[in-house]
């Protein structure tokens, strides 16, 4: 491969010299001889230094030491870029935990040795894959368990479908719906047994839509009956109202939740406002409620209270007609009337209110306020009827609440047109 050099042939005769071993003790004098011994010593290295380039490979650098400081110097860069590619991007240099990664090139046991590294340990060998025709002519899918592949890096694509595949391989067998995750008993003993889900009985989803059905028919059926119930209350006198409960006990039973459902929706119920007033007045007053429902004011309160309505819904309940109480005159020291005065005859009940009422007494109503069509026309007619206002609150977007003393027996004897309530009538359906 090279020219061998001219002075190869005089350093292959002067190897064949023999020089003659030295007979006389070494002196400090320079002997004869010496130059020639070291000539001799020149040539044998010049030959041993070009015997290894005529064998050796050509290199593109001068020495050995070189060629490793190149090559290691281009490893090191070569890894500084491998690295700030995994930091950039994590997902792309995915690691297969089933390959084992090949040590890089010029890591071996002579670098490390060079480097002052201690040797390494002998690794076990990586067993092989098996042959395609060991697992009936298929060939082994890449990602499964036990499985090694070729350590290459991963595009991300590549690495997310692999991930795809484990879940899909991992819940191929487990059942649609979610189930709780296993204790660490039950994952130590092994997986649970899978249980079929119990099977349905015939029919139960039609009887369950059924049901549903039912249910929604007769609520609607029951809003239809408080309606008609609320619209012959307001449209007729007491009188007629209490036949009506009397000979149908269910009604009122229907119309007292119609009349509840109403009332969740509106801010402020009116019986509160009059509970939060009577705490504050003494506690020996006594109260006479016409119009309890289920005698809510009685139990918010602690004053003696008389409750009266045309049904029972509360053993305290007195069932009467409200325009003739069962109270002597002057009995009583508040009144109240909350969401009652309905019928055409309101007069007869604000005169029997009058009566039973002390000198001085107090009458509180609380109405809804679309029935309003004059609130000085309402005040005004009250006023006639023996009750001077004294307060009254109509900043309630709901209902309006007045307060009146007694002054007197009524003075009017003809028709009082400011009585003439709206009527609460729904729309029809």
């Amino acid at each position: 491969m090279f020219a061998e050099p001219p002075w190869a042939h005089e350093a292959r005769g002067l190897r064949d010299v023999v020089v003659p071993a030295p007979t006389h003790p070494p002196s400090s004098k320079p002997q004869k001889g010496r130059g020639q011994q070291k000539l001799l010593a020149v040539l044998q290295k010049l030959e041993a230094a070009a015997l290894p380039r005529q064998l050796a490979p050509a290199w593109p650098c001068g020495s050995e030491g070189g060629d490793s400081d190149d090559s290691s110097g281009e490893e090191a860069r070569g890894r500084k870029k491998k690295l700030k590619k995994r930091r950039s991007n994590p997902e792309a240099e995915a690691p297969d935990l089933h390959a084992k990664a090949s040590p890089p090139p010029g890591t071996g046991k002579k670098r490390r040795r060079k480097q002052g590294a201690p040797a390494p340990v002998d690794e076990a060998p990586t067993p092989s894959l098996p042959a395609p025709g060991a697992t009936g002519g298929q060939e082994p899918k890449e990602g499964e368990a036990g499985l090694q592949t070729p350590d290459r890096p991963l595009s991300r694509k590549q690495w997310r479908n692999r991930q795809k595949n484990k879940r899909r391989n991992k819940n191929k067998f487990q059942p649609s719906g979610k189930q709780p995750p296993p204790t660490d008993a039950a994952s130590a003993s092994g997986p649970a047994p899978e249980t079929p889900p119990a099977p349905e009985e015939p029919g139960a989803e039609a009887r369950s839509r059924a049901d549903a059905l039912r249910a929604r028919m007769e609520e609607r059926l029951e809003g239809a009956r408080f309606r008609c119930l609320n619209e012959q209350l307001y449209t007729g006198p007491s009188s007629a109202a209490r036949r009506l409960f009397r000979d149908d006990p269910d009604a009122f039973q229907i119309y007292h939740r119609g009349f509840q459902a109403q009332l969740r929706h509106w801010p402020l119920r009116p019986v509160e406002a009059i509970i939060r007033n009577l705490r504050r007045r003494p506690a020996s007053l006594v109260v006479a409620d016409f119009g309890c429902g289920d005698c809510q004011l009685a139990s918010g309160i602690r004053n003696p209270v008389h409750c009266f309505d045309l049904a029972a819904l509360d053993p305290r309940v007195v069932v009467c007609d409200m325009a003739k109480v069962p109270l002597e005159d002057a009995s009583v020291d508040v009144a109240v009337f909350c969401l009652s005065l309905m019928g055409t005859n309101l007069r007869d009940f604000l005169e029997e209110a009058n009566r039973v009422l002390k000198p001085g007494g107090l009458l509180k109503v609380a109405e809804v306020a679309s029935r309003f069509e004059d609130v000085r026309a309402f005040l005004g007619a009250l006023a006639q009827l023996g009750f001077k206002n004294i307060s009254k609150d109509l900043s309630n977007s709901h209902f309006y609440l007045f307060d009146f003393r007694k002054t007197g027996p009524p003075q009017a004897k003809g028709r009082l047109p400011g009585l003439a309530l709206r009527p609460c009538v729904y729309k029809r359906r």
